[in-house]
């Protein structure tokens, strides 16, 4: 069965990158991008919303049925912020918009882009770890039919990406030597989305997937 995805995200280098390869994939069917500018991207399968305020969904919810899977790569850095601001935009705004998804796609997929590091036993001592794993903790509890946490780490950005951070333009030629002696933190972008893809379609035997299975996933 071909997927109807909901996508968040399409502005930043992980969330483009999922939806570059959503595009170019045969089994997805359409994509719905929700973010608060245009992804700059045009394709016959990719419908856009825009929405300023992630935190009240409830102008746009009736548009949000009938998916079969939800690629939910929007997120914030936690450098400079305070614990209770941190919380406010990754577990307060990924559980309302899961809230919303739930009743109205009881068949739905759910694969969240957490990070190589988090702590689902919210003993770290980073507080970004912490609050990741809360998130995550609260998805798999939350009743959808499947949900997959992933955790990536380095990943190299797909050809042609608009919206790629800028350190990456620096460290970017580190991947090939990365991929050689640290293959447990280092994939691409593209093996990310193939991975969210083949869960959404097959299952997957965990439900917290660290590089080495993205990287599994997406060879097929």
């Amino acid at each position: 069965m071909k997927l109807r995805v909901i996508l968040t995200g399409a502005t930043g280098m992980v969330g483009e990158g999922v939806l570059l390869e959503c595009l170019n994939s045969p089994k997805v069917e359409q994509v719905l991008s929700l973010s608060r500018k245009p992804s700059g991207r045009q394709h016959p399968k990719l419908r856009e919303i825009l929405h300023a305020d992630f935190h009240n969904l409830s102008p746009i919810q009736d548009q949000l049925a009938g998916y079969s899977a939800c690629f939910f790569c929007l997120g914030a850095s936690s450098v400079g912020m305070k614990e209770a601001e941190y919380r406010r935009l990754t577990y307060d705004l990924t559980l309302h918009f899961a809230h919303i998804l739930l009743p109205r796609n009881p068949d739905l997929t759910f694969c969240f882009v957490s990070g190589a590091g988090t702590d689902g036993t919210l003993k770290s001592g980073q507080m970004w770890a912490r609050v990741k794993g809360e998130t995550e903790n609260a998805l798999l509890q939350l009743g959808f039919a499947h949900a997959y946490m992933f955790r990536p780490a380095f990943m190299r950005a797909t050809p042609g990406q608009k919206h790629v951070k800028g350190y990456y333009h620096l460290i970017g030629w580190l991947y090939p030597v990365l991929r050689t002696v640290a293959p447990k933190y280092v994939s691409k972008l593209s093996e990310l989305g193939k991975a969210m893809i083949r869960v959404a379609q097959r299952g997957y035997s965990r439900s917290v997937l660290e590089v080495p299975d993205i990287v599994k996933l997406a060879k097929g």
